[in-house]
């Protein structure tokens, strides 16, 4: 029996077959999204996810210093010559590398400083550390041991000092913007906290602006990032975890919550994560974002970034972990759950009221931005009989010499919004707002009277592009943007029923998927009633006297 003959008999065979295909790769896809990162390298098996142990044979670093200090073993010795060599073979081939030699007062005793020329504070480091140096000779009394007693009580004391006996901390050191004093005929060398570089002022955050609220961001600078939450958490519970990341690059990053608090498996899991950081650099948080992360198939972001200390401390006081790391102003938030990438810390600033209006108007764009083209497919194509009568005319003239099917007109368009939007993200500024603005009034205008499509899908195009602009974070709002073409497919083929199993698997997936240990669509599900406090509506702040019960912190009292 042929095909056609088979369609024939069965006409509605071809709607069952196409049911069943949108049914299953997405159901297929779905699951491996979920055991692919289980299953290759098994990189994060760990307490929350219910496995207890890592490799035995892949050995974690928890010092940030062992993994450099194992690479060869450089003791420092009496005789400063000896020192010099060992470091200038390490890294004088380096023009920045400065080996600044004198005497210290008017005798015949040496030292050196060795430093990266642009990486400390050169006023500091003369006037407190070289000059008292060389011209006080009050402490050479006595014997060269007592001499280094009195460098340490009475000369240099503006600066940090800590004595060393490793080459490769004190090459680190260097690096890492501190200089190093070397004496003749004393064991080791001596740290000195003179670093200092220039830095970017402290500004408003770029990408999450507020109406009200502070107006100070995150730099790049991590101790100024670490000092903005100081100022805001005046606690001696909080705590910060320094390690370093990358083999080559040794980056500072900064693993900070809150003792008593926090859940310390989730803290435990955070670091243990962190150690296995194994790469050459790390450039930006999002580096860290990807290597730490449950399921990297996942279009869904599931460690959350911001600029905002403001929202670094909020989090921080829900019982969650936060990361910094230096040379990036985008910390890192974990974990973190699709409410969470819904909410703006404005939220909290206004009253219950408009907070909670806004918010509610922030989940019903979400849904125009997700679903609205593949409406639009699904009733041009399939149920036109749910469009009430005037306005099916409407459309039906607005279409009229359209030459495309309603899947192609939409791609079309989106496709070109996007580009647009693209285009205008990478521009310059001033011109990025004009091409984004005039391109899609211009391209817009020009498409519905060439006749490429209608005017209904250009105010369906221009509404869900308007949708997506209202997300808070924009990480959750690119996971929309890429479903959406999702959507709309499923929508061409199997109309209103492609749009409705395609939500299923959405749901599914956002079931299923966790964020170190914490479900994703929590508290939708799994249902806690004490959380609906702060999700779609947010109640009055008398009334939410506890913290998230997902998190599963210490000290559940927050008020």
């Amino acid at each position: 029996m042929s095909w056609q003959r088979l369609v024939a008999l069965f006409p509605d065979l071809k709607i069952w077959i196409g049911a069943l295909f949108s049914f299953l790769v997405p159901f297929l896809i779905s699951r491996i999204s979920h055991v692919l990162p289980a299953r290759i390298g098994q990189k994060h098996k760990g307490f929350l996810q219910g496995r207890t142990k890592p490799e035995k044979n892949k050995k974690l670093v928890k010092n940030p210093f062992e993994r450099i200090a194992n690479q060869k073993e450089f003791k420092l010795t009496r005789r400063l010559q000896d020192n010099l060599e060992v470091m200038k073979e390490a890294i004088g081939h380096s023009p920045d590398v400065v080996f600044r030699q004198f005497r210290i007062g008017y005798s015949e005793w040496k030292a050196a400083v060795v430093y990266v020329d642009g990486l400390i504070d050169k006023d500091t480091l003369h006037k407190h550390v070289i000059e008292p140096l060389t011209h006080d000779r009050a402490f050479l009394d006595g014997t060269i041991e007592r001499a280094k007693g009195s460098i340490l009580d009475h000369i240099i004391t503006d600066t940090q000092v800590r004595e060393v006996s490793d080459a490769n901390l004190c090459i680190l050191e260097v690096l890492s913007g501190s200089a190093v004093l070397f004496l003749d005929r004393i064991d080791g060398g001596l740290i000195l906290g003179t670093a200092g570089w220039e830095s970017r002022a402290i500004d408003e955050p770029v990408t999450e602006a507020l109406v009200r609220g502070p107006r100070d961001g995150f730099v790049e600078t991590l101790r100024n990032n670490t000092a903005l939450l100081r100022r805001r958490i005046k606690d001696p519970d909080f705590t910060m975890v320094n390690y370093k990341v990358g083999r080559r690059s040794k980056k500072d990053l900064a693993v900070i919550y809150i003792k008593g608090v926090t859940n310390q498996e989730l803290v435990d899991e955070v670091k243990r994560r962190v150690e296995r950081i194994d790469i050459d650099d790390v450039p930006e948080s999002g580096y860290i974002e990807q290597l730490i992360e449950d399921n990297y198939l996942s279009p869904f972001p599931q460690v959350q970034n911001t600029e905002r200390p403001d929202r670094v401390v909020s989090a921080l006081m829900e019982g969650r972990v936060a990361l910094l790391l230096d040379g990036t102003p985008f910390a890192l938030i974990v974990p973190v759950t699709f409410s969470m990438l819904m909410t703006s810390p404005e939220d909290y600033y206004e009253r219950w009221l408009p907070g909670s209006l806004i918010r509610i108007m922030r989940y019903f764009a979400a849904f125009m931005a997700l679903f609205l083209p593949a409406l639009y497919i699904s009733l041009i194509s399939y149920h036109h009989g749910l469009i009430p009568t005037k306005l099916v005319l409407s459309v039906a003239s607005g279409r009229e010499g359209v030459p495309f099917p309603s899947i192609i007109e939409a791609l079309i368009m989106e496709i070109t919004i996007e580009v647009l939007r693209e285009a205008g993200i990478r521009l310059p500024k001033p011109v990025g707002q004009a091409v984004g603005i005039v391109g899609g009034l211009v391209i817009g205008q020009a498409a519905v009277q060439a006749g490429i499509v209608s005017p209904i899908m250009v105010i369906v195009v221009a509404l869900t592009a308007i949708s997506s602009f209202a997300f808070p974070q924009y990480g959750a709002g690119i996971a929309i943007r890429m479903l959406r073409f999702g959507m709309m497919l499923a929508a061409s083929v199997l109309g209103m029923y492609g749009i409705i199993l395609f939500y299923v698997i959405i749901n599914v997936h956002l079931v299923k998927l966790k964020s170190f240990g914490v479900h994703y669509a929590a508290p939708f599900t799994p249902f806690r009633l004490a959380d609906w406090k702060d999700l779609v509506i947010r109640v009055p702040l008398m009334i939410m006297k506890e913290r998230p019960e997902m998190n599963k912190t210490q000290n559940r009292k927050r008020q």
